[in-house]
C-alpha cells in the first residue's frame, strides 16, 4: 500500500480543513484524532477526496502509515495538550521525522520544544497558519520557523496548499525555532488593532452620526475599492449588510458587545513591552477587548455616570471621507508598530526575519491581507534595515496626507465622548515619534531625585546626578 506523504493530528475545524486541502492538491494524508468516531466521520464526509486519506485509529498505525522521514502536522489546542501529544509520539518516531505544530502556540514554547527534541533527532517546526476555516481549506498564509533543512522537506506541500497572490505562494521559511510562531503572534496583534480601529469608526458612524447598518455597509463597501481595500474592510461591509433571520433586524445589532480573545493579541502586546518596542495601538486593542467583556461593570457605570451629551458628528460626504483617511492613518500605525516589534525580536533572537517576504506572504490567505501589503513589501525591499515603516518615503508621504484627518476625528470623538482608544493611541504615537525633544528629561530628573538613577546631559558630559539630593 502506498504510504501517506504527510500526517495530520487533530480533526477539529482547522485540522480537518487542512487535511482536505492537502488531499485536494493530490497528496496522500494520514489522519488521526483522539476521538475515533471523529476520524471515521471525517473520512465518511470527505467525498472523492477520501481515496487520498488514510484513516488511522491508533497513533502506532498513524505513524506507520506515513513515508519516512515523516512530516506530521499537529493541529490541536495550544499549550499542555501539544506537549502531551509530543510525548506520546516521541517513542514512535525516528531520526529526521518532523513534528509541525500548526496551532496558535506561544513562540517561547516553540523555542523550548525545538531545543528539547533536537538531541533525539526529531525535527520541530513551529508553523503559523492564518486564514481561519476557509483559509485552512482553500489556502492559508503559512509562516514557518525551524531548521532550514526541515523546511525544504515540507516546502513543496506547504506551498501547494497555501494561498496564492498573483500565482505566488503565500508560504515561506522565516527563520529558526520560534520565528514562524512569533510572526503569527504579531500578525494577530496587528489584526487586533485593525479590527478595533474599524470598530471605533463604526461607533462614530452609529452613535455619532446616527447611521444605520445598511448605510454603513455601503460606505465600507465603497472604501474597499480604495486604499483601505482589505479582507477586514470587505467582511465589515458584509457583516453590516446582513439581517438576523429571526427578527429581521440588522444582525450586528443583535450581537452582544463583548469581544472574545484567545491570547495571541495579548502575547503580542506583552512581547512588545518585554523587548522595549512600543506597540500602543495593539495594547489599546487588547485593552478594549478586555473592557468589552466587563459587560455588567459597564452597565453599572452607565447608570451611575451617565453618557456624555456633548453633541454629534456632522454627517455628509466630507465627514465620511475624513473617517476613511483617519482609518488609513491608524492602519499605518498598527503595521508600523507590528513590523518594528518583529524587527527588534529578529535581532534579539538572531532570526534575520525577511520583512519584505513577511509582507508578501500576508497578501493573500491571512486575515490582515490587504492592498496595503504590496506597498509595505516595496518599502522594506528598498530600505530593509529601516527602523520604522513611517520613515520610508511612501509611508511618510501617506501619513502626511492622512494624519490631519486622524487628528480631527480623534479630537472630536474625545470632545463628544465617543471612545476611540486605538485611534487616539495612533496619533499620540506619531506625535511622540516625530518629536526630537520630548518630555522624558523630566522623568529622568524625577528618577534621579527619588532613586539616584543618574542621567545623560544634552551637552555630552558624562552621566551625573542633579543638585537635589544633598549635593550628589
Amino acid at each position: 500500500m502506498t504510504k501517506a506523504d504527510i500526517g495530520v493530528i487533530g480533526l477539529g475545524v482547522m485540522g480537518a480543513n487542512l487535511a482536505l486541502n492537502i488531499a485536494d492538491h493530490g497528496y496522500r494524508v494520514a489522519v488521526f484524532n483522539r476521538t475515533t468516531q471523529t476520524t471515521r466521520d471525517f473520512h465518511a464526509n470527505a467525498g472523492e477526496l477520501a481515496r487520498r486519506i488514510e484513516v488511522c485509529e491508533t497513533l502506532e498505525a498513524f505513524v506507520a502509515a506515513i513515508e519516512p522521514p515523516r512530516p506530521i502536522i499537529i493541529m490541536i489546542k495550544a499549550g499542555d495538550p501539544v506537549d502531551q501529544q509530543i510525548a506520546d509520539l516521541k517513542p514512535l518516531m525516528a531520526d529526521d521525522d518532523i513534528l509541525i505544530d500548526a496551532g496558535n502556540a506561544n513562540f517561547r514554547d516553540t523555542m523550548r520544544r525545538f531545543t528539547e527534541l533536537a538531541p533525539g533527532g526529531i525535527k520541530f517546526i513551529g508553523m503559523g497558519v492564518s486564514g481561519g476555516e476557509e483559509g485552512a481549506r482553500f489556502g492559508p498564509s503559512i509562516m514557518v520557523g525551524g531548521a532550514y533543512q526541515s523546511w525544504l522537506r515540507v516546502e513543496e506541500v506547504l506551498k501547494a496548499i497555501s494561498a496564492k497572490h498573483e500565482g505566488t505562494p503565500c508560504a515561506a521559511w522565516l527563520g529558526e525555532n520560534g520565528a514562524g510562531h512569533f510572526v503569527k503572534t504579531i500578525h494577530n496583534g496587528i489584526e487586533y488593532a485593525d479590527m478595533q480601529m474599524i470598530a471605533e469608526i463604526y461607533g462614530v458612524m452609529r452613535d455619532g452620526m446616527g447611521m444605520d447598518a445598511k448605510a454603513m455597509a455601503g460606505i465600507f463597501a465603497g472604501w474597499n475599492e480604495g486604499p483601505l481595500d482589505s479582507f477586514l474592510i470587505e467582511i465589515t461591509a458584509k457583516v453590516l449588510a446582513a439581517d438576523d433571520p429571526e427578527t429581521g433586524h440588522p444582525m450586528v445589532d443583535m450581537i452582544l458587545d463583548a469581544a472574545g480573545q484567545k491570547g495571541t493579541g495579548r502575547w503580542s502586546a506583552i512581547e512588545s513591552q518585554q523587548i522595549g518596542v512600543p506597540a500602543p495601538a495593539i495594547e489599546a486593542a487588547v485593552g478594549a477587548r478586555s473592557l468589552s467583556a466587563m459587560v455588567d461593570v459597564r452597565k453599572r457605570a452607565e447608570q451611575i455616570l451617565g453618557l456624555p451629551d456633548l453633541g454629534n458628528f456632522e454627517c455628509g460626504d466630507q465627514a465620511v471621507a475624513m473617517l476613511e483617511q483617519a482609518l488609513l492613518a491608524g492602519k499605518i500605525a498598527a503595521y508600523a508598530q507590528g513590523f518594528a516589534v518583529m524587527s527588534a525580536a529578529s535581532s534579539e533572537n538572531q532570526w534575520n526575519l525577511p520583512m519584505p517576504e513577511i509582507a508578501r506572504i500576508w497578501r493573500a490567505g491571512c486575515i490582515i491581507r490587504s492592498r496595503f501589503l504590496d506597498e509595505i513589501a516595496g518599502a522594506f525591499t528598498l530600505a530593509p534595515d529601516v527602523e520604522n515603516l513611517v520613515l520610508t518615503p511612501v509611508f511618510s508621504e501617506m501619513l502626511k496626507q492622512s494624519e490631519h484627518a486622524l487628528r480631527l476625528v480623534v479630537s472630536e470623538a474625545v470632545t463628544k465622548g465617543f471612545p476611540v482608544p486605538a485611534l487616539a493611541s495612533a496619533i499620540s504615537y506619531f506625535d511622540q515619534l516625530r518629536r526630537r525633544r520630548g518630555t522624558a528629561n523630566l522623568v529622568q530628573a524625577q528618577r534621579d531625585f527619588f532613586g539616584a538613577h543618574g542621567f545623560k546631559r544634552t551637552d555630552g558630559s558624562e552621566s551625573m546626578h542633579g543638585p537635589w539630593n544633598d549635593g550628589q
